[in-house]
C-alpha cells in the first residue's frame, strides 16, 4: 500500500480511540508539517525532519513527539515513551476523547516545531562494538599471510560476520572448517553473505 492507502486504512480502524485520533490529525494538519506514514503510523515531519507521531494502543491513544526530551512540559503531561530504552521522545497519552485540550496540544506542538526549525536534536552517541575474534581466527591470522591485514580492512559489520560465523560452533572442527570456508573471501575483501548482496 502506499503512503495515502496506508493512512486511510490507520483512519477507519475499528479503535474505540478513533474519533480522537481523527481530532489530533486535523489539528495536525492544520499546522506547517506534513504528513507522512512511517513504522506503521501516522507520522508528522518538517523539512524531513521527524516532529510527531500519533497511535493508538490497547489501553489509550496519543502522540508522541520525536524530540520531546526538550519539550518544556509546563503541564507536566509528558513521559518518556519508553523508560530506559528511548531517550529523546516524549509521549503525551489519552484514554478518552474529552481529555484533549486543544490550547495545550497546539502549545506543545508549536514548542516540537520550533525546536526542530532551531536544529535541537537529541544525539546518541553510539560505543563501538568491539568484535570477539574466535581463537583459530587468531591463530590463522599467524599462519596464513595477509590475512590479518585483509580481516582489518573489513567494515566492522562484516568482521562481525565472521567472528560471529567462526565463532558460533561448537565444536572445534566445525570452526575450522568455517574458517577454511572463510578464509579466501577474507582475502578477497568479500563479505560473508556476499552472494545474497
Amino acid at each position: 500500500m502506499d503512503t495515502a492507502e496506508n493512512l486511510d486504512a490507520f483512519f477507519s480502524n475499528d479503535s474505540p480511540f478513533l474519533q480522537g485520533l481523527v481530532d489530533l490529525r486535523k489539528l495536525l494538519n492544520n499546522s506547517i508539517i506534513e504528513e507522512d506514514y512511517k513504522w506503521d503510523f501516522p507520522t508528522y515531519t518538517l523539512d524531513g525532519k521527524n516532529i510527531v507521531a500519533l497511535g493508538h494502543f490497547k489501553n489509550h491513544f496519543g502522540i508522541w513527539f520525536f524530540q520531546g526530551v526538550f519539550l518544556k512540559d509546563t503541564h507536566n503531561l509528558l513521559r518518556n515513551a519508553q523508560e530506559d530504552k528511548t531517550k529523546a521522545i516524549r509521549a503525551l497519552n489519552y484514554t478518552n476523547i474529552d481529555q484533549i485540550d486543544e490550547v495545550i496540544f497546539l502549545e506543545y506542538l508549536a514548542e516540537a516545531i520550533e525546536n526542530a526549525v532551531l536544529g535541537k536534536e537529541l544525539k546518541l552517541s553510539r560505543s563501538p562494538k568491539v568484535v570477539a575474534i574466535p581463537e583459530e581466527l587468531l591463530h590463522a591470522f599467524a599462519k596464513t599471510g595477509g590475512l590479518k591485514t585483509a580481516f582489518e580492512a573489513l567494515t566492522p559489520g562484516k568482521q562481525r560476520e565472521y567472528c560471529g560465523h567462526i565463532g558460533s560452533a561448537k565444536q572445534e572442527a566445525t570452526r575450522l572448517r568455517r574458517l577454511e570456508k572463510c578464509t579466501p573471501m577474507i582475502l578477497e575483501g568479500l563479505g560473508l553473505n556476499h552472494k545474497y548482496q
